[in-house]
């Protein structure tokens, strides 16, 4: 077996101590169990496979990704066992856990003002793949992005709920895992109930935005989304601390964010079961303020 191949089939896991309704399974999917600890391994490797694939890129070649983390770790130890070079552009404001990760993998990292958020780093990519001959795989318009989701884990989720699903909750980053799930789930049932959640104004909450409509994904679809519940950054840290507290489940504050959303569902709800993404493992997250 191949590392690569331990990607996916993540475990399914019932909450038992928080959910607010007895009559509401509520199950998070542990993405944090993929090889590099993240939701992110999934599109990592379907976008450099699928160009390798195609020809668009060879190995020996040199990449160049935007990214808040964890797409970047992904990036990181698929490209270099894969052949490749990766450089990867993020905020400096990115846990240290999380800069050494991709370097342990053997990424070059650039870090670019906090206060110019993910955008400058978009543009800073964008203008080294134009000028300096790199390749970037643009996860933010990469249809092998939400590709990677409609082939595993929405199958995953339908596989291991017996099809019993009613509602899917994620955060939305680069909308790349809602928009592929969206597309399996809503072909296997259309009532399948598909809610996003983004930071209210003003909130941080690492792995998730409120894009500015010029950054918007392009492979983001409004009409794959049927709700999109807003969480505060206050929230998100709140329910992360209490997974870890009540349900021994460490991950990161965007999983927080993303149970939170699925108890607000659940309070609203007769009947259900809701599956929610726990994007990655909290211990990248333990030199902030987190968990303190």
């Amino acid at each position: 077996m191949k590392l690569v191949d331990l990607i996916g089939n993540t475990p399914l896991v019932e909450l038992t101590n928080i959910p607010v309704n007895p009559n509401v399974k509520i199950f998070c999917k542990l993405e944090g169990q993929n090889p590099g600890g993240s939701v992110k391994d999934r599109a990592a490797y379907n976008m450099i496979k699928s160009a390798l694939d195609r020809g668009t890129i060879k190995k020996g070649d040199k990449l160049v990704e935007a990214t808040s983390g964890n797409t970047g770790i992904a990036l990181a130890m698929v490209a270099n066992i894969l052949g490749l070079h990766m450089t990867l552009i993020m905020p400096d404001n990115s846990t240290k856990e999380r800069v050494l990760s991709m370097e342990a993998y053997g990424a070059k990292v650039i870090l670019t003002p906090s206060e110019k958020t993910i955008e400058y780093s978009r543009e800073l990519a964008e203008k080294m793949a134009l000028e300096e001959g790199y390749v970037i795989l643009n996860q933010f318009s990469n249809p092998d992005n939400y590709m990677a989701h409609y082939h595993s884990t929405g199958p995953e989720i339908w596989r291991d709920t017996a099809g019993e699903v009613t509602h899917f909750v994620s955060a939305m980053g680069t909308t790349g895992t809602i928009m592929g799930v969206s597309m399996f789930l809503k072909e296997k049932n259309s009532a399948i109930q598909i809610v996003g959640t983004q930071p209210t104004d003003g909130s941080s909450i690492p792995g998730i935005r409120r894009w500015s409509p010029e950054y918007l994904p392009k492979i983001f679809e409004p009409n794959r989304v049927d709700r999109v519940i807003d969480v505060s950054q206050e929230e998100a840290t709140y329910m992360t601390r209490r997974m870890a507290k009540e349900e021994g489940v460490l991950a990161g504050m965007s999983s927080g964010g993303a149970l939170h959303a699925a108890l607000k569902l659940a309070s609203e709800l007769q009947s259900g079961v809701i599956v929610c993404i726990t994007c990655d493992r909290g211990d990248r997250y333990l030199s902030s303020d987190l968990f303190g």
